[in-house]
């Protein structure tokens, strides 16, 4: 089984129901499967063979999910990338995946042709037009993509016959790249079976069904977004309403016009939400399950948003190398505030020290992955796949620890852990001080270098309005953490720096102190 055979079934079995709703447009599961079947012909008489990469550079539309689907139907590996990134980001990802074929928004092409005698390796430019233009109407005669261009509404109007390729569940469905935090970009192959399992596991572990109504607002370029709020709902026959992009109205909106079961968001979503004035409980009522991940959500905002909105948030925890999602709290127990839950169906989690070795309940080491969602490998990168994945464990780099009822409870990134005069200090644990302080909307915690103490603690803070000062913040500290994990200064900004899914980047303020 894989997701483009689970589509088809899911076409079969509810023809009629809604797949999703978008800009007050209704698509029926039977549409969707037709066009994503047009658009698998369409590229292999453009001359994509299986085992092709296509890289899509497109936000949260339908033209994102019919692409993802179709190619993956051709057995043509698909290459998601944040459309916002740089010609440089782009380009590198482009280069470095062997891309052939890019489907794209219009808007973009002016940076393509930038890049185009960069990529020798790509003979196909799909572009989706804002209108009805043609490929001529969208770039000039004597630009140097011209004659490689066709548009999405010309590929999907292919009336061949679709001849689907024999389709292995090892090979490579997606290849995702990760941001990381050194270097250039990993690109993490993950399988039909791995895409298929992780979406059939969290269906089954969140009870999904196609009575539910899932806000897909978390950007579908993301490994989040791909499995929990589009894949899962795709496997179970789910309706989808797709959000071109996040904004706390429009969400609200969509909710309590179309009645929707499901939210999922990271963090910072969450806050915007329960910061909006015009917010009303009301609006969250058909809400059945707020679903959180892709940063660990402070106590005291999960708690406000649920005495609020009368929801509970259920966190879990994932990786892109493992498809992503690894732990959840259950539905069938008690959720537990900061923990992202236990090991979901078919998935082992466990936390070990530096040999490798299980550490008791309630020590904190390093959480390592395995099951049937474990990416292959990082491509064209053997060397880092051996570090990473280790006699068939995935070592994901963060530090965990598990209580008595199985529950894990992420400390912080292995990388991130800053280290005064010898003692560790998570940031995360001075983060959920900085938070529930009444005055602070947002908080992140770095270690900067120190000559007495090797590193000292920094943090940087949003507040509600002026008025707060440093001497404050670390006063209020004081009364709640140990003297060596109090901040040394904290630093006042507007916003704090994020990814394009709503992640505090922590780097970035380290590079800002570093400079």
């Amino acid at each position: 089984m894989n997701a483009a055979k689970a589509l088809e079934q899911t076409a079969l079995k509810s023809a009629d129901k809604t797949a999703y709703t978008f800009m007050g447009q209704s698509v029926t599961y039977r549409e969707l499967n037709e066009s994503v079947n047009r658009f698998a012909a369409g590229i292999q008489s453009a001359g994509m063979k299986k085992g092709d990469h296509m890289a899509l550079l497109l936000g949260n539309s339908p033209q994102f999910i019919i692409s993802l689907y179709g190619a993956m139907r051709a057995g043509v590996t698909v290459i998601p990338i944040n459309p916002i990134y740089t010609p440089d980001e782009i380009g590198y990802i482009l280069r470095n995946g062997d891309v052939k074929a890019v489907v794209l928004l219009d808007i973009l092409l002016p940076a393509l042709e930038t890049l185009n005698e960069h990529l020798p390796s790509i003979d196909q430019y799909v572009v989706c037009e804002s209108g009805d233009e043609r490929a001529a109407g969208l770039a000039p005669a004597n630009s140097s993509i011209y004659t490689k261009m066709k548009t999405f509404s010309y590929l999907l109007a292919n009336d061949g016959a679709f001849q689907e390729p024999a389709m292995d569940e090892e090979e490579t469905a997606v290849i995702l790249y990760t941001s990381g935090t050194t270097g250039k970009p990993k690109g993490a192959m993950l399988t039909h079976k791995n895409v298929y399992s992780n979406a059939r596991d969290i269906a089954d572990y969140l009870d999904i069904s196609e009575q539910d109504t899932v806000v897909t607002v978390l950007p579908m370029f993301h490994v989040f977004c791909l499995t929990v709020a589009l894949n899962a709902p795709i496997v179970r026959g789910a309706t989808m309403i797709i959000l071109p992009r996040f904004s706390p109205k429009e969400v609200f909106d969509a909710v309590n016009a179309q009645k929707a079961t499901i939210f999922a968001g990271v963090p910072t979503m969450y806050n915007f939400l329960y910061q909006f004035e015009q917010g009303d409980p009301s609006d969250f009522s058909s809400i059945r399950l707020c679903i959180s991940g892709g940063a660990s959500m402070p106590v005291s905002l999960l708690e406000q948003f649920e005495k609020k909105f009368n929801v509970q948030i259920s966190e879990g925890y994932g990786l892109s190398e493992a498809s992503p999602v690894t732990c959840f709290n259950p539905l069938d127990r008690p959720r537990k505030a900061g923990s992202i839950g236990c090991s979901i169906s078919n998935v082992e989690n466990k936390v070990v020290n530096e040999l490798g070795e299980e550490m008791e309940r309630g020590q904190v080491g390093e959480l390592i992955v395995r099951g049937p969602n474990v990416m292959k490998g990082y491509y064209k990168m053997p060397e880092e796949t051996a570090v990473t994945i280790r006699d068939g464990w995935l070592y994901t780099g963060d530090l965990a620890r598990q209580d008595e009822e199985g529950y894990f409870y992420i400390v912080d990134r292995k990388k991130d852990l800053i280290i005064v005069g010898g003692y560790n200090v998570y940031p995360r644990e001075v983060e959920e001080v900085l938070y529930a302080h009444p005055a602070i909307i947002e908080a992140a915690v770095v270690g900067a270098p120190d000559p007495d103490y090797g590193e000292a603690v920094l943090a940087f803070v949003v507040q509600k309005r002026d008025g707060l000062t440093a001497g404050a913040v670390i006063q209020y500290c004081k009364e709640h953490l140990a003297a060596y994990k109090i901040p040394r200064s904290v630093e006042f900004l507007q916003e704090l720096p994020k990814n394009t899914t709503g992640k505090i980047l922590r780097r970035s303020l380290k590079d800002q102190i570093l400079k």
